[in-house]
């Protein structure tokens, strides 16, 4: 059914970075772990190292996967934008080019263990 305005509708986001005070959003997703129905949303400054990301809030986040324990991480596959990509785990979230509200995703080939095997 097609809905009239009566007068412009301006959309304003209350999810732009500048709501934010100085921090942003990032999804991350575990490929092929669907334990987790969707992303983790994670709330983040810029500033902060990648890897402080991956041994704070992603690993705390991951540990009811009968997985977590046994991931390598010097070994996961990284995604951003769907792209291949390698993080530097010694800068920041910025300086690698993660930016607010862009998803991570990361695959750890052998670690699937709650998909059925053939």
């Amino acid at each position: 059914m097609p809905v009239v305005s009566k007068k412009e509708y301006v959309g304003v986001p209350r999810d732009s970075v500048a709501n934010f005070n100085g921090s942003q959003l990032v999804y991350a997703s575990w490929d092929q772990h669907l334990l987790f129905a969707a992303p983790f949303l994670l709330f983040v400054q810029p500033q902060m190292l990648f890897k402080e990301m991956v041994e704070g809030p992603l690993k705390m986040l991951i540990q009811p996967d009968p997985d977590a324990a046994q991931v390598d991480w010097s070994k996961v596959q990284w995604l951003k934008s769907n792209q291949p990509w390698t993080p530097d785990f010694e800068s920041s979230l910025a300086a690698n080019g993660v930016g607010h509200k862009d998803q991570i995703r990361f695959r750890t080939p052998g670690l699937n263990s709650l998909l059925t095997k053939d």
